[in-house]
């Protein structure tokens, strides 16, 4: 059965989908089998992945809706991996469902019927908390959060973890965190520094040591319809997608070899989060100057 991976943040601009389609396509690169779920109306996935999200029909409203079989409308990508591609439809789709029974297990029902093929299936999420998200993060095992290094990395972050545990509580017990992904890292940017130190000292562990940096190539690649490891394999952005792709390995390996600890009841809520509202931890203010 394949480990489903749901690659969520509700904020934007954070690499959620570059890290979705470039950590689908180095994990082929390793020889697995890998499924790329485009579940954002935006269907920047299905581009990213060299597919017209426009002449994608069947896609993923039509599985959604049970208008098609699943099998139906899975796609080859030039990467290796397959993907169930994504675009506007899924928007219409998320507002039929909503009168539908078991409305946020509709993705996971669906899933069971070709997880044997995969051995890791993974789910670009829209940058907000709705019922597409749910239903990704109801039939995801874990849940991969990128935060960008910047100023406002930790804003709504406390809301996403929230959201996982009452999705464990109430709809997926066995949901786990797979890491927080630290992208858009500058090493000489005292800022980045200062925020990656401060997401360490927050979460622990549940940070992952693979970084993606701040890379051209990295950015050109989806407007030519690649991932990195086709449009540039020896860039850093490249190198840096095919550590994640290692880590995520290891750690698959690790919890089949150990019993683990709950790793969302193990996440605080850091000190310095307010004390209500939902826009989360804020991270201080460099004491320095920092380089551009």
């Amino acid at each position: 059965m394949a480990r489903i991976i749901a690659v969520a943040n509700q904020k934007g601009g954070v690499g959620k989908t570059t890290t979705a389609v470039n950590l689908a396509a180095a994990l082929a690169a390793a020889k697995r089998k890998v499924l790329l779920v485009d579940l954002d109306p935006q269907g920047n996935a299905t581009m990213a992945s060299g597919i017209n999200k426009r002449d994608a029909k069947p896609g993923g409203c039509e599985v959604l809706l049970e208008e098609v079989e699943i099998a139906a409308a899975i796609v080859p990508t030039d990467a290796h991996y397959d993907l169930l591609p994504g675009n506007g439809d899924l928007t219409a789709a998320e507002l039929k469902l909503m009168d539908a029974l078991a409305r946020e297990h509709r993705l996971k029902d669906l899933l069971v019927k070709i997880s044997a093929d995969y051995h890791t299936i993974l789910i670009d999420c829209p940058p907000s908390l709705n019922l597409l998200t749910l239903n990704a993060l109801t039939a995801a095992d874990g849940v991969l959060i990128p935060v960008q290094c910047e100023y406002f990395a930790l804003e709504g972050l406390s809301s996403l973890l929230d959201t996982v545990r009452a999705v464990r509580h109430r709809l997926n017990p066995k949901l786990e965190i797979e890491g927080l992904l630290r992208t858009m890292y500058d090493v000489r940017n005292n800022l980045g520094n200062e925020v990656s130190a401060q997401l360490t000292q927050h979460f622990g562990d549940k940070v992952l040591r693979s970084i993606i940096p701040r890379n051209v190539r990295l950015a050109e690649a989806p407007s030519h319809g690649q991932p990195i490891h086709l449009y540039d394999r020896s860039s850093r952005g490249a190198i840096a997608y095919i550590g994640l792709a290692g880590e995520i390995i290891r750690r698959e390996r690790a919890l089949t070899r150990t019993d683990h600890v709950d790793p969302v009841q193990d996440i605080e809520t850091p000190a310095a989060a307010p004390a209500h509202g939902d826009s989360g931890p804020t991270l201080k203010a460099p004491a320095a100057n920092h380089q551009e």
